[in-house]
């Protein structure tokens, strides 16, 4: 474990969180003092869960690992590591192209904050299928996400797509947290 002091953020949406980001979060810690697991409040991609709802999910998902904090947060990620305190970022790689946009993200926060470092951190094979789009995806035409998601995050997917059948009968979600 890290000397006392060391903090990283392991930043995203988590809409929703998945076994994927439980590895993530599980095997980052072992090697920070604290980790906050930060939803982005407002990412530039449809929400299926409000910043608050998905909070309450990682919350839970992630209170097994004491030295495991949620948060969200606002802005320019770098701003937000350096406000807590933290000196890296964590991401997860499932894919080859995940390599490359997290390359490409890494080398920009690292102009815009050279004293963050970002770190990345292989998906176990158990979960490299696992994107929580792919997840919404099959949640919302009926599908099993048992063995991807934690059984509260299932049941809330059910509950949120049965909610906006109600709205909108035809698959393919379009009322959104933003709308």
């Amino acid at each position: 474990m890290a000397d006392t002091g060391h903090i990283a953020v392991y930043p995203g949406s988590f809409d929703p969180i998945h076994n994927g980001h439980i590895d993530v979060a599980e095997r980052a810690a072992k090697f920070f003092d604290k980790v906050i697991v930060a939803a982005y409040d407002l990412p530039k991609k449809r929400l299926l869960f409000d910043a608050d709802r998905r909070m309450e999910m990682m919350a839970e998902a992630l209170r097994h690992i004491p030295n495991v904090e949620v948060a969200k947060f606002s802005g320019l990620l770098v701003n937000y590591v350096a406000s807590v305190g933290a000196m890296a970022i964590i991401r997860g790689l499932r894919v080859f192209s995940d390599f490359e946009f997290e390359f490409r993200m890494g080398l920009a926060n690292k102009k815009l904050a050279p004293d963050i470092e970002t770190i990345s951190i292989m998906a176990d094979e158990r979960h490299i299928h696992i994107s929580s789009s792919t997840i919404r995806e099959i949640a919302e035409l009926g599908g099993d996400v048992s063995t991807m998601v934690p059984g509260f995050v299932d049941r809330a997917l059910v509950a949120r797509f049965e909610e906006l059948r109600a709205l909108q009968p035809e698959p393919g979600y379009t009322i959104s947290i933003r709308d």
